[in-house]
């Protein structure tokens, strides 16, 4: 069945993976891009990658973000790096033999999940259905649909999640679809149905609308945005802009574990909390690392892979999940005989 959002419908979702080896220990990385990243790691960074020390992480980040300068920095360049950065601190902690939480400075041992898919695409059944199935089977506190390329059925969508999900927040996710007037007439109109949290409203480039939306709506609905930083600049555009209650940030495109630190400081020093965006495997241990962080993306589609490749992708529990502290660096393995023939 194909998905869809506000803005986007898709029938396919590409990972790129790295694999880097040093001694006998092999650290692993990804993203979620398009499979030009892949030639772009391979023609324009690898050759960095292969002749640094492995342990010399910030070095060789530096050196690949001023390898890209002509490229643009942004988009399927910050692509690359994040996978490459994701598997150098991979193979950090596996030559240490320790988990990534505990390389980087873990402050909590499990870190809550939201439930996240809910697609335009979905018949209202087969919505209320997943929405259901995460608060009672995996007892998620929190849950997302998504809204905005039908608006105006996007109130009987909310109207009919709302008691299938019981006491459980309700998140939605324009991606971008509206304009901010039009964003505040909709809280509005969904006011009686007690949703928690509106990401983004309006595109995440417009810092302005966003918090013009922030300040409109009612007090107990959060403006989220973010999954599109992909830089420290990015982050700070919207930290300065007043224009989100939580940040999002995601370590598969903002420059791995490396860019995805420096956004949480970032945010911490503007008092925001942050949330990770998708990709749950890449941001369990960094998650468990973050002062500040409210929750992972439990991402439909992504779950959904990441179970299937990886040997030792977190399962939930009450809501949450937790790093396996026996296995070093991020603990997973790639599964590449199940991989085979998905490969393109």
């Amino acid at each position: 069945m194909p998905e869809g959002d506000g803005t986007f419908e898709w029938n396919a979702t590409t990972m790129i993976v790295v694999n880097l080896h040093a001694g006998n220990s092999a650290g692993i990385g990804y993203t979620y891009a398009d499979a030009s990243a892949a030639h772009l790691i391979i023609d324009s960074l690898m050759d960095i990658v292969v002749s640094c020390d492995a342990l010399d992480i910030d070095r060789t980040v530096q050196r690949m973000w001023r390898q890209v300068r002509n490229s643009g920095r942004s988009g399927i360049a910050a692509c690359a790096i994040s996978a490459v950065d994701l598997a150098l601190w991979d193979l950090k902690g596996r030559l240490l033999d320790i988990p990534l939480c505990r390389l980087l400075g873990q402050v909590r041992d499990i870190v809550p999940i939201y439930g996240s898919g809910g697609f335009t695409t979905y018949s209202d059944d087969v919505l209320c259905q997943q929405l259901s199935r995460w608060v009672h089977d995996d007892g998620c506190r929190f849950v997302k649909m998504k809204i905005g390329a039908e608006p105006e059925r996007d109130p009987q969508r909310i109207r009919a999640v709302r008691p299938a999900i019981g006491d459980a927040e309700l998140f939605i996710d324009a991606n971008g679809a509206f304009k901010p007037s039009q964003s505040v007439r909709i809280a509005n109109q969904i006011r009686q149905y007690d949703v928690r949290w509106f990401e983004e409203p309006v595109s995440s480039d417009d810092e302005a609308g966003l918090r013009f939306v922030r300040l409109s709506t009612p007090p107990s609905m959060e403006v989220a945005a973010g999954e599109y930083i992909f830089n420290l600049d990015d982050a700070r555009r919207l930290l300065d802009a007043g224009a989100v209650d939580v940040l999002q940030a995601d370590a598969t495109r903002c420059g791995g574990i490396t860019g995805f630190v420096k956004i949480a400081a970032l945010a911490e020093a503007h008092h925001t909390d942050i949330s990770c965006h998708c990709g749950p495997c890449a941001h369990l241990h960094v998650g468990c690392a973050t002062a500040g962080m409210r929750h992972i993306e439990w991402f439909h589609d992504h779950v959904r892979i990441e179970q299937m490749l990886f040997d030792g992708a977190p399962k939930p529990r009450n809501g949450a999940v937790k790093p396996d502290l026996t296995r070093p660096g991020h603990g997973l393995e790639f599964k590449s005989r199940d991989a085979e023939k998905y490969t393109i």
